[in-house]
């Protein structure tokens, strides 16, 4: 009973600035879901659940949704698995690997801006050096950020460059966390090719690893925006509007702050369910040494 008094003072400032900048803000987003509001508006109104009801048939709402799982699936497979692959390699190699790790970790420490810049230059249908190999090449110029049918997956391909050195950082963690032993009683035991080795040894015990990456990424590319805001701004013909995009212009273009809260509380929702899910079914095939 002594310490308690101690601990609540250690805890408190901490507690407080959770209630003050992430509590409170959520509390009142959910009372906002329920009212007209809008920015700089002189009155506010109880409309009740209409702005859910508006949502539920808000076409531009469910494709920023489509939009948003595809770009996800896209960005985790990618990220994931290039992750995995590229911390295989460096933990496979005796020199450089500290090179190896800088460099491929180099993405992760840029801006999002400078890295939009230098994309936006790269893939230019005219003068970007990746159009001119293609035509170089033989091929027809490809406009990536300005056709509905290549934007969203250029976008995501972006993104999987930028976060996958992220992934291999905590990969080469989790390899480094695995007994040497093992593998040399896994050898003895037969698995003397490289592939059984991973089969059975490391892609096993990297499971609590490989569950933390798998749900990181997940949230962070469901709560992409900047990449979209920098390079297409929804575009072209909404075909990378995402959710988040979709709510910032709800709330700042078209000054509806009330039902921008109402997709916030829904996206939200959707994030924690998706998260609890990934948490029970990843889980269930991991094992804890």
């Amino acid at each position: 009973m002594r310490q308690q008094p101690a601990a609540f003072a250690l805890a408190g400032p901490g507690a407080a600035l959770l209630g003050i900048f992430i509590l409170i803000p959520a509390l009142l987003v959910v009372a906002l879901s329920f009212t007209d509001y809008g920015l700089a508006a002189p009155t506010i109104r109880f409309v009740g659940f209409a702005n859910y009801a508006e949502m539920l048939g808000d076409g531009r709402f469910w494709n920023a949704l489509a939009n948003t799982a595809l770009y996800a699936v896209m960005v985790l497979a990618g990220s994931v698995g290039l992750g995995l692959g590229l911390a295989l390699m460096i933990a496979s190699v005796r020199r450089l690997g500290g090179f190896y790790r800088a460099a491929f970790f180099l993405p992760v420490a840029t801006t999002m801006v400078a890295m939009a810049t230098v994309w936006e230059y790269l893939l230019h249908p005219s003068v970007g050096p990746v159009n001119r190999l293609l035509v170089m090449l033989g091929f027809a110029p490809v406009n990536f950020l300005g056709d509905p049918a290549t934007a969203l997956a250029t976008l995501a391909l972006i993104t999987v460059w930028d976060i996958a050195g992220f992934n291999m950082v905590l990969f080469l963690a989790g390899l480094g966390a695995i007994p040497r032993d093992v593998y040399e009683a896994a050898s003895v035991d037969g698995a003397a090719s490289a592939w059984s080795r991973f089969r059975h040894i490391t892609w096993p015990l990297l499971g609590p690893t490989t569950m933390f990456v798998v749900i990181i990424t997940a949230i962070r590319s469901l709560r992409v925006f900047d990449t979209v805001a920098l390079l297409t701004q929804g575009g072209p013909a909404h075909a990378t509007e995402v959710i988040l995009f979709r709510i910032t212009t709800t709330a700042f273009q078209h000054l509806r702050i009330g039902y921008a809260s109402t997709l916030t509380v829904a996206f939200l929702v959707m994030v924690g369910l998706l998260a609890l899910a990934q948490v029970w079914l990843v889980g269930r095939r991991v094992h804890y040494t």
